[in-house]
């Protein structure tokens, strides 16, 4: 399936199809998770130097940090595949 890039903020895009999962960065556990991507550099950091408001997992075991708040990804997330299911 093909559908488009989602924004996650200042211009950095992601295939929707790739994401597992958007969480929230305020717990200790997702505190540990971004530490051991670091560790394993695996971490991508898209918040352009701001406060990371959430986490995205990808299918290749990458982490992505975004400035943008879960929900408001979440929505983006949503309305993009309501618009390729409507294609």
């Amino acid at each position: 399936m093909s559908s488009k890039p989602i924004n996650l903020g200042f211009g950095n895009m992601m295939i929707p199809d790739r994401i597992i999962s958007i969480v929230s960065s305020d717990s200790a556990p997702t505190k540990r998770l971004v530490q051991e991507a670091r560790e394993r550099k695996m971490l991508i950091d898209v918040t352009n130097g701001r406060k990371t408001r959430s986490i995205i997992l990808a299918d290749s075991d990458h982490v992505l940090l975004s400035a943008i708040q879960p929900e408001t990804v979440a929505q983006r997330l949503h309305e993009n595949t309501e618009e390729s299911d409507n294609n």
